[in-house]
């Protein structure tokens, strides 16, 4: 199962991510990159590039036949998807396997298992992970929501089953919002992922979004990696994440942490993962989803545990067994990350795309800055506007806080609008300095 090259089915941030790990393991790399990124900064740090295709990602970082190409050009004998794109798709992890290619990330059937959230929630539900209260798959037409959202009360809330970021979701307070909000919802759903099924849960008012990180390897090995606190959303889409969460004790960090490992067992995952839960007022955690990939706030993780995660996903991809055990697993100190994003929050977030005029990075004791942006990139339109991401430790949440606005202050991209006001807005915050969050909270800070 070793291979010596592999090739970044990915962009921006993640891309080099990617590429730093891999040169610490002595590994080759190739980059992929579409018209538009052509001189992006993925491209010159990895070994080589490929062009595969023109700006729009379906054309591109979407193109299976074109990526599989690149592989077999070069001769990686690995892929490595990142988040986002074809992590997720199990139909390219086949096709990975089917051309003798690794594919860094889970077995395609471990994949379907969790992408489909009907599926993955009664999975969990036969192991006595308790999901959200409501329906036990598909609902099937409007009169059966209704029956459903009658008997599990409002609000309750839509959500496409083939998917998720938000597409295909809905809040329904009462039951006069709920025809057209099913049809929106369905329409979307099906837009989005080609699937227009949607399920119906109870919505749990002022939820806290508690996720936990996993690492597996093929010889049964699981490790749950604490939590991570991301609460903090715009549309369903996450905005600032930390670890710990200050809102978890100890008692309901083992439960959720036991919880994380039985589900990997239960489908004998293999790679990096994590398992997602909603929280309520009472520290009741209910399962949500699964996502088989590397997140986007994995820093936060390893921050605290001071274990690189995107190496030790290419160990276990590499055929290695996890070289640590649960009980050398220890939280110390409290990291937080701002999604540091190409949007004006002063015009409701809208992205806005543009060259960067001047950058300056800001740099300190417990200060990290993921990114792919330098002075004088072109922040394209095509695709997401996460610019980077801003990370910052300290012993204690006071002090991590403490760091970030200082680095907040420092972090300096000039020539389009960024979100750094706002989270430097969120740092000062009575509330989030006292832990008193929910995924409600920047609806709430934005009407104040």
């Amino acid at each position: 199962m070793k291979f010596e090259k592999i090739l970044i089915a990915n962009r921006g941030e993640i891309a080099i991510r990617i590429i730093r790990a891999a040169k610490e393991l002595n590994l080759k790399t190739v980059a992929v990159y579409s018209e538009t990124d052509a001189d992006a900064l993925h491209t010159r740090l990895a070994d080589e590039a490929v062009c595969i295709g023109p700006g729009p990602a379906k054309e591109s970082y979407l193109n299976i036949t074109r990526i599989i190409s690149a592989a077999e050009v070069t001769g990686a004998k690995a892929i490595h998807p990142g988040y986002g794109f074809l992590a997720e798709n199990a139909e390219f992890a086949e096709i990975c396997q089917s051309c003798g290619i690794i594919f860094v990330g889970p077995k395609p059937e471990q994949i379907r298992a969790m992408g489909d959230k009907i599926r993955a929630k009664k999975t969990m539900s036969d192991i006595g992970i308790t999901g959200i209260p409501g329906s036990e798959g598909a609902v099937e037409s409007l009169r059966e929501a209704k029956k459903i959202a009658s008997k599990i009360g409002y609000p309750v809330i839509l959500k496409a089953a083939a998917g998720g970021g938000g597409k295909g979701m809905r809040i329904i307070q009462e039951e006069a919002e709920l025809e057209s909000g099913f049809r929106i919802a369905q329409a979307e759903a099906r837009a989005s992922f080609g699937d227009g099924r949607l399920y119906l849960e109870k919505y749990i008012e002022k939820p806290r979004h508690i996720e936990v990180q996993i690492l597996a390897d093929s010889y049964g090995s699981v490790l749950a990696l604490g939590e991570r606190e991301c609460s903090i959303q715009r549309r369903h889409q996450k905005l600032i994440e930390e670890s710990p969460s200050p809102f978890v004790d100890g008692t309901t960090r083992k439960k959720l942490m036991e919880s994380a490992i039985k589900a990997a067992k239960e489908i004998n995952y293999e790679s990096a993962g994590t398992i997602e839960f909603l929280m309520d007022k009472d520290r009741n955690f209910y399962f949500m989803e699964m996502n088989t990939r590397i997140q986007v706030e994995h820093p936060v993780t390893e921050m605290v545990t001071s274990i690189d995660l995107l190496k030790e996903q290419l160990k276990i991809a590499l055929g290695e067994k996890l070289s640590i055990k649960q009980n050398d697993v220890v939280l110390r100190g409290h990291a937080i990350e701002c999604r540091i994003n190409a949007e004006d929050p002063e015009r409701n977030f809208i992205p806005v795309p543009g060259k960067i005029t001047f950058f300056h990075i800001p740099q300190g004791i417990g200060v990290r800055f993921d990114t792919h942006i330098f002075a004088g990139y072109t922040f394209p339109s095509q695709y997401d506007s996460l610019i980077g991401k801003l990370i910052c430790y300290g012993n204690s949440r006071v002090e991590a806080i403490a760091r970030m606005k200082r680095a907040l202050e420092e972090l300096v991209i000039e020539g389009i609008p960024t979100t750094i006001p706002f989270h430097l807005r969120v740092m000062n915050n009575e509330k989030f300095l006292a832990g008193d969050i929910s995924t409600n909270f920047v609806e709430e800070i934005l009407r104040t």
